[in-house]
């Protein structure tokens, strides 16, 4: 895990979930039903079995919840956006692609939500 200087970042390889929990705001049972229902959401497990979370599932788990709580897509929804992102991130066919607009929008949503998570880790 490295850590260059005194700046605090999310650049640790893994997270608990436990820790996820907390900088996300959401509770350990809600990670783990994003699990079972985002096939985009699969964390990696540590030999005695316990969740670790990377900061590309981290940043999934904000985009999902901005769908899901900000902006009142339901499960079925959520899903179809993820896998339109994706979509557009492969490079698809334009005809299945989300619009820029809306694509800079979710970034610039998941930055923001980033942000507000490193000036809370960087308190502690």
């Amino acid at each position: 895990m490295a850590t260059h200087g005194s700046a605090r970042t999310l650049e640790r390889v893994s997270y608990r979930i436990g820790e996820v929990a907390t900088l996300t705001e959401l509770e350990p049972y809600v990670l783990r039903y994003w699990e079972s229902e985002f096939p985009a959401l699969r964390p990696a497990k540590s030999l005695s079995g316990q969740r670790l979370y990377r900061r590309r599932d981290i940043e999934t788990i904000l985009t999902i919840k901005r769908l899901l709580y900000d902006e009142g897509f339901t499960i079925a929804g959520a899903k179809k956006r993820l896998g339109d992102a994706r979509h557009l991130r492969g490079g698809g066919h334009a005809s299945g692609r989300i619009n820029e607009a809306a694509a800079r929008a979710t970034l610039e949503t998941v930055r923001t939500e980033l942000r507000r998570l490193l000036t809370e880790l960087s308190r502690r």
